[in-house]
């Protein structure tokens, strides 16, 4: 590279300034228009992707007016580029790793903003989706699910209240699951033990009345979306999206699982409903839910000595 004299570096870096402060002001201007064009809830995402896009084209306007100014031969500019690429490689990778996991985020459509989401261990809504991390609005854990990492106190999955940030490259190394993506459905269960000798058959009849009138409409969601997912994914065969009552057999009680589908975002909500219309209904057909007990079938002997006092 020429050596510069005092006048020209000066110059130089002035022209540098200037740009580069250009560049940020354009960037600001944008962003105030967008905030201010799409106003309300349903201009969120636009503003979202607006403010990502700006980021980028941002990022490289600043590197082209240095690369510009800085580096006036081609030659001197390739190998500029090959030092820059070979430094980031080395002491960046994992920051590299977790940019090439943006780039992958966006280009493989594996989630977007607004998606329910389990990445790096971490289940919730995506909030935020920058060129390093995935932020994420937590969701809390169904009671079969307490004992997974991380500990969580709240026993359903609703938002728990903390914000997490979620490194991108963690899509190189565990897998993430999509809640909302392609279908936009989960299928649950409502698990009910029976005494043995209670009217089984009535239970199942109540559990499939209540989980129909609950999933009625989501039901017919369910299925046209289903097939959309079939002509964009090999399924060996069609799940059923009507509700199902198995049964199985225990030493304790006979357990009866309701199987339905529902919106992963209601599930809760619509569990709560059920659960309150079928308590009452069990209790009108004279059907409790089965305990644990315990019978004793063998009484030890127990041999008493009385031993005398002495004197």
């Amino acid at each position: 590279m020429p050596s510069l004299s005092g006048a020209g570096l000066l110059e130089k870096i002035f022209i540098t300034a200037a740009l580069i402060a250009g560049v940020l002001i354009a960037a600001a201007i944008i962003r105030t228009v967008a905030r201010l064009a799409l106003v309300g809830e349903s201009g969120d995402r636009p503003r979202f992707w607006i403010a990502q896009i700006v980021r980028l084209l941002t990022l490289a306007g600043v590197i082209l007016v240095i690369v510009r100014i800085w580096l006036s031969a081609s030659a001197e500019r390739t190998a500029f580029g090959g030092w820059i690429a070979a430094g980031l490689a080395i002491a960046l990778q994992r920051v590299v790793t977790a940019f090439a996991g943006y780039i992958i985020i966006l280009r493989g459509n594996v989630f977007t903003v607004g998606d329910r989401i389990t990445i790096g261990g971490v289940r919730g809504d995506v909030i935020a989706l920058g060129f390093m991390q995935t932020t994420v609005m937590e969701m809390g854990q169904s009671p079969s699910e307490q004992v997974d990492d991380p500990a969580m106190w709240v026993r359903g999955r609703q938002y728990s209240g903390r914000i997490v940030r979620v490194t991108n490259d963690k899509v190189f190394d565990t897998p993430v699951y999509n809640y909302t993506r392609d279908f936009n459905f989960m299928w649950d269960e409502i698990v009910l033990p029976i005494r043995y000798g209670d009217d089984y058959a009535r239970v199942e009849q109540i559990l499939l009345d209540v989980t129909r009138t609950h999933t009625a409409d989501t039901m017919a969601k369910a299925a046209k979306a289903l097939e959309s997912l079939k002509g964009k994914y090999f399924l060996s065969e069609t799940p059923d999206v009507e509700p199902r009552v198995y049964i199985r057999l225990t030493d304790n009680w006979i357990e009866l699982s309701a199987r339905f589908i529902v919106s992963p975002t209601r599930a809760r909500v619509v569990k709560d409903a059920m659960s309150r219309e079928i308590l009452p209904r069990l209790s009108a057909a004279n059907i409790g839910i089965a305990s644990g007990t315990y019978a004793i079938v063998e009484v030890p002997p127990i041999k008493i000595q009385q031993v005398a006092n002495a004197g």
